[in-house]
């Protein structure tokens, strides 16, 4: 006996078309939670770094004032440890117009990356 599809008579489920969609459109808005989620977790990590390097150029900044003497010009470097990670720290040390002021700025990086410079004056005591 043939099969005669009445008018009016409506099949319940999805068509394998509709299922398809359904399964684009999920895996569409997973694809973009997992980039924004990736893109979350390396703006913390890069912030948490830039934390370390503040604390790390403030530091020496300060040593340099508590010397209370007028810092030599030059460039040194040495290594700077913070929460646990090893910094480069970078200070250059240059003369200004007036001789009893020294412009020092302090370079922070981390593998080869520089992730914060601070500058200022630091004069005669």
């Amino acid at each position: 006996m043939p099969l005669v599809h009445r008018a009016g008579r409506h099949h319940a489920g999805f068509t394998l078309i509709e299922v398809l969609v359904a399964l684009a459109i999920v895996a569409v808005t997973l694809m973009a939670g997992l980039r924004a989620s990736a893109t979350m977790t390396r703006s913390t990590e890069r912030q948490s770094d830039r934390v370390l390097a503040q604390i790390c150029a403030e530091n020496a900044l300060v040593h340099i004032r508590l010397n209370r003497q007028l810092p030599d010009v030059g460039d040194s470097t040495q290594e700077c440890k913070q929460g646990g990670q090893t910094l480069g720290l970078r200070l250059l040390v240059q003369p200004t117009p007036n001789p009893n002021f020294r412009r020092v700025e302090a370079r922070v990086s981390l593998k080869e990356s520089v992730l914060l410079q601070l500058s200022t004056v630091v004069g005669r005591y």
